[in-house]
């Protein structure tokens, strides 16, 4: 499963939790200087109310984004019973220094005023009256019911408990919540961890991270300015990525519209048709209109007063300069758009992003000539055009395609971009989405192209970073890209196939089992061994203690029968409920196919999932201490994380030791388009240790018998020129397979535009002799059972000499 859009429990800019005692139980007893609950208010859609739904607000008292990936806010009835659950509302992207941040949640019938676009949406019902709400840095759900006992529960960021709250922060909870009436923190957002003290009731003002405001000045409001103000487009855009205005109220700003969005982050974007002589200062710019719908067209000239923000997607990534809260006067319509930079392989430059030898990047100087990042921030929110343009990322189910303004770029045999090392980026990708609804993103494979001009507006978001929000599309050329079928394997070789099946359980639909046993008995040729990643526990993400997954493995062999294939045996070691990460419930793990007509599984009784593998040194070789068993189960390396599964193996009389693996995700790395440069990736330390603990296991094999034919494989989540991989090698005790092709065809897995390989196949010194393939299935194709690709080794046990592939 990809990871291009995780979090971790605690990211940067998350408050650090301590403790301190109170005379009375406080639920979080050190004060919040950054992410504080600032109001609450549970009357939404109840009689006599004028917001349509409940809403929770989040403030950032500090001075840096405070990232919410992987954080939640709950909430619990002011009187909790026995039998009281909290419930649980996700949230992601970040709180912005001294912004807001609103999750709205359960509607009634009563109201007319909807609250301004939400930041993230629950499903709870608060009540109006009393209640206690929690922000917790993670997902899980809390089981404290009182004030003492939710005092010692470090998860908990900030907590409010109001009207009659049984659970709240010091002396009582806050008073006067109704149907009319919210509670809120003070301008100040001052947190003493009182809530009687710190929050006072008052008419309910839902604020979101754009700044908008339900009922607010709308775009067209009768008001707004009628004649042009000193500050220009240009000005407000300023020479670095963060505006010099920010923070700061303009007046009659002009312009002309250029593109519209009535969906999702609406507003509008303007451009100045008076540009400035300096190229770091973009003459584009996006006015957030909020919950209200653009009340502007296309080609309309228009003044525009607002308040400059800059919008933080999330903690890691860079952030939009726009105006919110804004007031429009339309002057004329119809009026001839401003030309549209070009971007093509000649504009854009090789070099990707300045270095702030990790820092912030955004007080640095753009230098648009130099830096591909700095070029696309020189033209934010300005009109481009594209041409001619290679797809290098399948259309997503968001109505995205990824594309190069660079032909030639690290292009891939089949019509990707390779990325093959850190400082080699793809400098020529852009994410295309569509404005017009009458030309809406084709269903686009790699390698098809879009032809013609593709013209739009320079927008940014946290997934992807730049992106074209384009009001004319090229038409699609479909280049007949093809799904691979390897061949069969001989009698003489064994065939180990690697392939994530993203999530597999016996709940999904029949149509998934069978296009994934399809890849199997066709695409793969049915491998004598398949290890299996992402299979899940038989009711997937129901989180009621089943840990088994025989009827996920049931459904899914037959399905291989009915394509085809043969009737595959399995072995898997089943994890303890809720330890091995993954989505919450889903106990996923490794899991081995075999082909009992051409394979014997060795089995040895006495794995589990805390029981440690070990080699045994015998006359004859070496053997497993447990057949299956897992790698160490109970390091640190692998906490929260799945074990690797080991099985032994014999084919036509030989031993072969087979390791499946799925390392630790990606989750909490800084983006490459980021703000901090070189980007951190936090998530690599753990993928290292436990390519350390593989590397001793393999080690300890091939003390017993130096001549072990040993296969390590799986969904490693990181690349081949990474420390993972290094770690994993270490004292050249495996080699990375996917080494051994031609360059331009070193991927299984497609992510933002980039080729690129986290699944792979190593072997051990005395398999000198196979036959290697990354079978294209999946990653790059709009329809795809899976993310990623599968790979196959074909090994001759007996053979001497070199490889081929």
């Amino acid at each position: 499963m990809h990871i291009a859009r995780p979090g971790s429990a605690l990211l940067a800019g998350a408050v650090a939790v301590t403790l301190s005692v109170t005379a009375l139980p406080a639920a979080f007893a050190a004060p919040s200087s950054t992410a504080v609950i600032s109001e609450v208010y549970g009357g939404g859609g109840n009689s006599g109310a004028t917001l349509t739904r409940d809403f929770i607000e989040l403030a950032n008292a500090g001075s840096t984004p405070f990232g919410l990936s992987g954080f939640s806010v709950q909430y619990l009835p002011g009187t909790p019973s026995a039998g009281s659950l909290w419930q649980v509302s996700e949230l992601s992207g970040a709180v912005a220094p001294g912004g807001r941040y609103l999750v709205a949640q359960a509607a009634g019938t009563g109201g007319t005023v909807a609250l301004p676009t939400a930041d993230a949406t629950g499903t709870v019902a608060m009540s109006a009256a009393s209640g206690t709400v929690a922000l917790v840095s993670g997902t899980t759900p809390l089981t404290c019911r009182t004030a003492a006992d939710c005092a010692v529960d470090t998860r908990i960021v900030d907590l409010v408990g109001y009207g009659s709250a049984v659970v709240r922060e010091g002396s009582g909870p806050a008073t006067g919540a109704s149907a009319t009436a919210s509670v809120a923190r003070g301008t100040s957002l001052a947190d003493t961890d009182d809530n009687a003290a710190d929050l006072a009731a008052g008419t309910p003002t839902p604020v979101n991270a754009a700044g908008g405001t339900s009922g607010g000045s709308g775009p067209g409001e009768p008001g707004g300015p009628t004649e042009p103000g000193t500050v220009r487009v240009h000005d407000i855009q300023g020479t670095t990525r963060v505006s010099p205005l920010v923070g700061q109220s303009v007046t009659g700003v002009p312009g002309t519209v250029t593109g519209v969005r009535t969906s999702g982050s609406r507003g509008f974007w303007i451009q100045d048709t008076a540009p400035d002589a300096d190229a770091r200062t973009s003459e584009g710019l996006f006015v957030y209109t909020g919950s209200a719908a653009p009340a502007v067209a296309v080609g309309d000239s228009v003044l525009v007063s607002g308040k400059v923000a800059e919008y933080y997607p999330s903690s890691t990534t860079q952030s939009l300069t726009q105006l919110t809260a804004p007031k429009t006067t339309v002057l004329s319509s119809g009026n001839a758009l401003p030309a549209a930079v070009v971007l093509d392989a000649d504009s854009v430059p090789d070099a990707y992003v300045p270095t702030a030898g990790g820092g912030s990047i955004d007080a640095l100087a753009l230098d648009p000539a130099a830096y591909a990042l700095d070029l696309y921030e020189s033209v934010e929110g300005a009109r481009v055009t594209i041409a001619d343009t290679r797809v290098t990322g399948a259309t997503t189910a968001y109505d995205e395609v990824w594309v190069t303004v660079k032909p030639r770029e690290n292009r891939t045999r089949r019509g990707g971009t390779l990325y093959a090392s850190y400082t080699d980026q793809n400098t020529g990708r852009i994410k295309v989405m569509s404005l017009n609804a009458a030309q809406p993103v084709p269903v686009a494979d790699v390698g098809d192209e879009l032809s013609g001009s593709t013209t739009g507006v320079i927008d940014y978001a946290s997934f992807g970073g730049y992106n074209l929000q384009a009001t004319e599309l090229g038409t699609l050329t479909d280049n007949g890209l093809r799904r691979e079928v390897t061949r069969k394997q001989k009698r003489g070789e064994l065939a180990v196939a690697t392939y994530n099946v993203e999530n597999l359980d016996a709940l999904d639909e029949q149509a998934k089992f069978d296009t994934l046993a399809e890849g199997v008995a066709v695409s793969l040729s049915s491998p004598d061994i398949v290890s299996l990643e992402e299979i899940q526990d038989d009711n997937g993400a129901v989180n009621d203690g089943t840990v088994g997954s025989d009827a996920t493995l049931k459904r899914f062999t037959d399905a291989i029968v009915a394509a085809g294939g043969p009737q595959y045996a399995w072995r898997y070691v089943a994890p303890e409920d809720g330890k091995d990460g993954g989505e919450p419930g889903g106990n996923i793990r490794n899991v081995f196919l075999f082909n009992p007509e051409r394979v014997d599984f060795v089995d040895r009784e006495g794995g589990d999932a805390t029981t440690a593998v070990t080699a045994v040194k015998t006359k004859k070789g070496a053997t497993l201490s447990v057949s299956p068993g897992r790698i160490n189960p109970t390091s640190a390396a692998w906490d929260d994380s799945r074990k690797p599964l080991v099985g032994e193996f014999r084919f036509r009389g030989r031993p072969v030791f087979v390791i499946g693996n799925h390392f630790a995700s990606k989750g909490g790395d800084q983006p490459l388009h980021g703000r901090y440069q070189e980007p951190v990736r936090s998530s690599e330390t753990k993928r290292v240790q436990q390519a350390a603990e593989v590397n001793t296991f393999v080690r300890s094999l091939l003390k017993a018998d130096g001549s072990a034919r040993v296969i390590t494989l799986g969904d490693l989540n990181d690349f081949a020129f990474s420390p993972t991989m290094d770690a994993l090698t270490s004292g050249k005790v495996l080699k990375p397979l996917i080494t051994t092709l031609p360059r331009s065809e070193q991927y299984s897995y497609v992510y933002d535009g980039n080729s690129q390989t986290l699944d792979h196949i190593l072997t051990s010194p005395a398999i000198r002799r196979f036959d290697y393939d990354v079978v294209h299935i999946n990653a790059e194709f709009a329809d795809q059972a899976s993310d990623h690709d599968p790979q196959i080794v074909r090994v001759d046990v007996n053979g001497k000499g070199g490889h081929k592939h």
